[in-house]
């Protein structure tokens, strides 16, 4: 209400209380439009209040309902960095058991299943382009020796070692896996045997210069590998390998820490 509408009710409600105007003809018809204001005055400030608790009611729906929805949206994005998370974790599992299946845990280099696939392809290609390739089949001298005296986690370390430096020796092109407790193969591609021999033979130097500190005392590690080249139309394992197989016990019987090579031909 404003002070203009206030100010005349006021000044009609001193007029309806005025004796002096108990009698005048228009009192009547004042008094009713005065009842008849202050009725439509209450209605009105009834429906304002129905209003303002709608408002309110709708208000407090919205907020309730916005808050639902943030705490659905809070609860879809928990759930959805949970599934991504489990996702990650799932493809790094995967990768892992990939990664299993064909490296060797202990010294990470491929094991024998990834050794068989690089030597069908390496076959194929030498089929197809006439390509050379040479195997190597390298031996820890004395190991189970070294594992009887100093014990199994010191042989780990001599294994961890060798990988270490052959890792570091041959060529990017070149694979060099664990064939099996102390026992290591080389695929050297493109390589003919005599390239082969030198490789190997530095190899062989570098191994002999490695040393592993076993309490107050240094453990020096030997190694002898033998050789052979493919030859075409053989198989690698049961062919080229042992040749190389032979090569290597050649080398044992010689004296060891030396690599031996089997003929390209005969």
């Amino acid at each position: 209400m404003t002070r203009e509408d206030a100010a005349l009710l006021s000044r009609v409600e001193s007029l309806l209380a005025d004796p002096a105007h108990a009698r005048h003809p228009l009192r009547q018809a004042l008094e009713a439009l005065y009842h008849h204001h202050l009725e439509e005055k209450a209605r009105l400030e009834r429906l304002v209040s129905i209003s303002d608790g709608y408002q309110r009611l709708a208000v407090e729906n919205q907020q309730s309902a916005r808050q639902g929805y943030d705490k659905i949206r809070r609860r879809q994005e928990k759930l959805s960095r949970i599934s991504d998370g489990y996702q990650q974790l799932m493809r790094e599992h995967n990768l892992a058991l990939a990664r299993d299946s064909t490296h060797d845990s202990l010294t990470g280099l491929p094991n024998r299943r990834m050794v068989d696939e690089h030597l069908k392809q390496e076959a194929q290609r030498a089929t197809r382009h006439a390509a050379p390739y040479t195997l190597a089949i390298l031996d820890i001298d004395h190991f189970k020796r070294i594992n009887d005296r100093h014990g199994h986690e010191i042989g780990d370390r001599v294994l961890v070692a060798i990988a270490r430096v052959m890792q570091g020796e041959l060529r990017e092109y070149d694979l060099c896996a664990r064939w099996g407790g102390e026992e290591f193969l080389l695929l050297l591609a493109e390589t003919r045997l005599e390239e082969a021999r030198t490789i190997l033979t530095r190899l062989l130097r570098r191994l002999a210069a490695v040393s592993i500190e076993v309490g107050d005392a240094t453990l020096s590690i030997t190694a002898s590998a033998g050789l052979s080249e493919h030859r075409a139309g053989e198989d690698p394992l049961d062919d080229t390998l042992q040749r190389a197989d032979r090569a290597l016990l050649q080398a044992k019987r010689s004296g060891r820490n030396r690599c031996c090579i089997t003929p390209t031909r005969g």
